[in-house]
């Protein structure tokens, strides 16, 4: 019979020597290994008789247990030192001096829109977003411009194919909301993204830009809840003393329509190059959303009437920040961007 103490007493000897994880696998191999010492314990069962086989098994299975944990332990602690041995030698020095990483910035138009919902969502509207490649449908024709309508050229449109094109304006998001909120009345929505025209760039004009419009249907809304809601975004954007004034303008949409000035916040109104002398600076257009609009969404305009509104956040950015020139919002120059940090 096998003398189980000193076999134990050999192998344990051995693991305790083990320094390197190198020689940890080499023990593993000669002790539990196919061919290693525990599997040939195992091959002298053959050679035993029957009743002596299981009290022989029993103690192999034993030491092959013992073993095995033994190795699984001595490995965690070749990890944890040579983890610490690692952490030792490329502990941090706080005496040294540190290189500076850059923080991000916030984009003017990202600050500008940020704010805008922000003023929006604490009246109780809700934000919207719609697809960039739009349908003809929800583009044009539901907001009132039919295919022979002469707004179509002034919009000078990217056509994808026949139906579909790259949204000339976010009014395409309100035609969508009208739709699906037909029968869930009264909508209160802001509708922030990106438009594309074919338009020359300069410094006041862009292929690609953003807007923001809002969108009020329900009961009872007349001109001066547009208006109300004009004068409160003016002086949450420009400053609690600013006021607005409404100009009739023209828009298919819309029916009255209505440029929205808000006086000067560089002169205070008294006139400057900013605002031509004027002492008002145009923001936005707006209006009451035509009738033909309401039903063609599938919405009673006898019973029902509502207000919307759309800004160019550029615009609003340039003014509110002194930009000359749209195209810095477009260059990525990170010397430009670094300015805005103070208004985040």
């Amino acid at each position: 019979m096998q003398d189980w103490q000193a076999f134990k007493q050999q192998w344990e000897t051995a693991c305790d020597s083990i320094a390197e994880r190198s020689d940890l696998e080499k023990l593993k191999v000669e002790l539990l290994g196919k061919k290693g010492a525990i599997a040939g314990l195992m091959g002298q069962m053959r050679d035993l008789e029957p009743q002596e086989r299981a009290a022989f098994g029993k103690e192999v299975n034993g030491l092959k247990d013992y073993f095995t944990n033994k190795i699984e332990t001595i490995s965690q602690a070749l990890e944890n030192k040579q983890l610490q041995a690692s952490l030792a030698e490329g502990s941090l020095d706080i005496s040294m001096p540190y290189t500076r990483i850059p923080r991000g910035r916030l984009h003017p138009v990202s600050i500008v829109r940020r704010q805008l919902e922000e003023v929006f969502i604490s009246m109780g509207y809700q934000v919207v977003e719609g697809p960039e490649v739009e349908l003809d449908l929800y583009n044009f024709e539901r907001a009132g411009i039919p295919a022979d309508h002469p707004a179509r050229d002034m919009q000078d449109t990217f056509f994808v194919d026949v139906q579909r094109l790259l949204r000339t304006h976010t009014t395409a998001i309100q035609t969508r909301v009208l739709e699906a909120q037909s029968n869930n009345l009264p909508i209160k929505v802001v509708c922030p993204g990106k438009d594309y025209r074919r338009d020359d760039d300069d410094a006041t004009h862009s292929h690609q830009f953003s807007q923001m419009e809002g969108l009020v249907v329900g009961e009872g809304i007349t001109m001066g809840d547009l208006k109300g809601t004009l004068e409160l975004l003016a002086k949450r954007m420009f400053g609690e003393s600013r006021t607005i004034r409404l100009r009739p303008s023209y828009f298919q949409f819309t029916e009255p329509s209505a440029e929205a000035d808000v006086s000067c916040f560089a002169c205070g109104g008294k006139g400057c190059s900013l605002c031509k002398g004027s002492g008002w600076i145009e923001i936005l257009g707006s209006g009451m959303v035509h009738p033909n609009v309401l039903e063609m969404a599938g919405i009673d305009s006898s019973k029902y009437s509502g207000f919307a509104f759309g800004a160019g956040l550029e615009r609003i950015a340039m003014l509110k920040y002194g930009i000359e020139d749209i195209r810095n919002l477009f260059a990525n120059d990170l010397r430009f961007l670094a300015h805005f940090n103070r208004f985040e």
